[in-house]
């Protein structure tokens, strides 16, 4: 995950708005991308670890891999995750 000094959240509802200060962007998301960036921390994860403290924090019934790729990818493309 970023830096946290570098990331301002609000949450808003059921969405959360995240200025990078690093790269001067807000972005707006919703549910799981705050849930994976407060998982993650700024230690990090492997994915496998990442889905199985998701799946045990948020009692995830259908923990699917492939959608947390998919949704991790989407947090790279964003500069709010980088991968190891």
């Amino acid at each position: 995950m970023a830096r946290p000094e570098t990331l301002k959240i609000v949450h808003l509802d059921s969405f959360a708005v995240i200025y990078h200060r690093a790269s001067g962007i807000t972005h707006l998301v919703t549910a799981p991308a705050p849930e994976i960036l407060a998982t993650l921390g700024e230690a990090g994860l492997t994915r496998s670890a990442l889905l199985a403290r998701l799946a045990h924090d948020y009692d995830l019934g259908d923990a699917d891999e492939a959608a947390l790729l998919a949704r991790l990818d989407e947090l790279v493309a964003t500069g709010l995750v980088s991968t190891a």
